[in-house]
């Protein structure tokens, strides 16, 4: 090898060595050197069980959580207790539907989607729908392309169904549809992931103009679009879902998780008619059924009020949370979305972005790295993610003005 690439023998042994460090490759007596498979493991931007107990934990997107939630949730497994319904003990597999329950209809009214010509599919959650929209659209070997900058699980979830993915350019309103062009014009792209509404970790909501332009872009090169809504009509009077403007071609899920309560796995995997069956299929691998409890949970509390309180209240505790944070880092680049559940600082640089998150965790605090989310260069967006639901309010005024005062120390140095 040294030969051919017309380098010494040294350098190419050093380069052997590095690369059997770095664990890209494995060297076996008789056989020779080979390239390793790629790693299983996923790196989070969130820390471990173990850390979380001696750390302010607010590496981790939750919505804020108080006794109102707690006498909601009594209150209703008590009703179910007296009058329990049997299709939680007995187990049903949730039939995707037209325009689904009455429950699912109503919250996804809220969410902005009017379901012609769409069917739903009750999930467990996000990830369940995320997983069942991959495999509904896309075949091992296809190409998806996402915001450079997105979700965490993305990247392992791909690798994992033998998918390729390749980041696009963002700017302030989401995906630049002319990356978004110049991709599929330089290889077949089967569809795109999109991260429109604020739960983006640089807490952008893409324009309706913009969204407009990339449902051009998807018409032009025939792409699917994979619409994650996570954080449902938690924001106020967002531009409409992509869903809404091109139902031929997009699968939108949303769920109570993010804009509830965290224990409530409760998702809507939104698909056009003609994927439906498809869909039903690959949940039904993958999961059987969303769990009937749960579903029965969701379904009485949107019927019931419940819910319209609970989201409101979050909408209400998120908007306190986000103006004390405004207010500690004041002279700051903090960036917010409307009721979201962190803030983004951003940074100069990696080297700024790992030596803050270091000085904050010395202090007692977890906070989640931009690079966890990058889907392309881990360089393009360097910042932390703070989030800011899953605490008492005086835990997290503590970990904020803690955030603060690590970062002013360690700006002096």
């Amino acid at each position: 090898m040294a030969f051919d690439l017309s380098l010494s023998v040294q350098t190419v042994s050093r380069a052997y060595d590095k690369l059997t460090e770095t664990g890209r490759i494995i060297g076996e007596v008789g056989r020779g050197t080979f390239v390793r498979a790629a790693s299983d493991d996923i790196s989070t931007p969130f820390v471990s069980r173990k850390a979380a107990g001696r750390l302010l934990d607010m590496s981790i997107l939750k919505p804020v959580m108080d006794h109102a939630h707690e006498e909601a949730m009594q209150k209703t497994l008590r009703a179910m207790a007296r009058s329990l319904p049997r299709v939680v003990m007995g187990g049903a597999r949730n039939d995707v539907g037209t325009g689904g329950s009455s429950a699912a209809r109503r919250w996804l009214a809220l969410c902005g989607l009017d379901l012609t010509g769409m069917a739903v599919l009750p999930t467990n959650g996000s990830t369940s729908a995320m997983t069942v929209a991959l495999m509904t659209a896309t075949q091992p070997g296809d190409l998806i392309v996402s915001e450079e900058i997105g979700h965490h699980t993305l990247r392992p979830l791909a690798r994992f169904l033998g998918l390729r993915l390749q980041g696009a350019t963002v700017d302030d309103g989401g995906i630049c549809p002319e990356a978004l062009d110049h991709l599929c014009r330089r290889e077949p792209v089967k569809a795109v992931y999109l991260i429109p509404n604020g739960a983006n970790p640089l807490c952008f909501t893409m324009t309706q103009h913009r969204r407009a332009a990339v449902i051009e872009v998807a018409r032009r090169h025939d792409l699917l679009i994979i619409e994650n809504q996570a954080w449902g009509p938690l924001q106020d009077a967002p531009p409409p879902p992509i869903a809404a403007l091109a139902p031929e071609r997009v699968l939108y899920f949303t769920s109570l998780t993010k804009c509830l309560l965290s224990g409530l796995r409760v998702g809507y995997l939104v698909v056009p008619d003609h994927l439906s069956a498809s869909a039903a299929n690959r949940h039904m691998v993958t999961s059987w059924m969303a769990t009937q409890l749960m579903t029965q949970i969701a379904d009485r509390w949107i019927e019931d009020g419940t819910a319209d309180a609970l989201l409101t209240r979050q909408q209400l505790a998120l908007r306190d949370r986000a103006d004390f944070a405004a207010n500690v880092f004041r002279g700051r680049d903090m960036r917010t979305s409307p009721n979201g559940l962190h803030i983004w600082l951003p940074c100069h640089d990696t080297q700024e972005e790992t030596l803050q998150a270091q000085a904050i965790r010395e202090v007692g605090v977890a906070v989640a790295n931009g690079a966890s989310f990058a889907i392309g260069p881990p360089d393009r967006h360097p910042g932390l993610r703070i989030a800011i639901g899953g605490q008492s309010f005086p835990e997290f005024a503590r970990g904020i003005r803690m955030i603060d005062a690590a970062l002013r120390h360690n700006n002096k140095h």
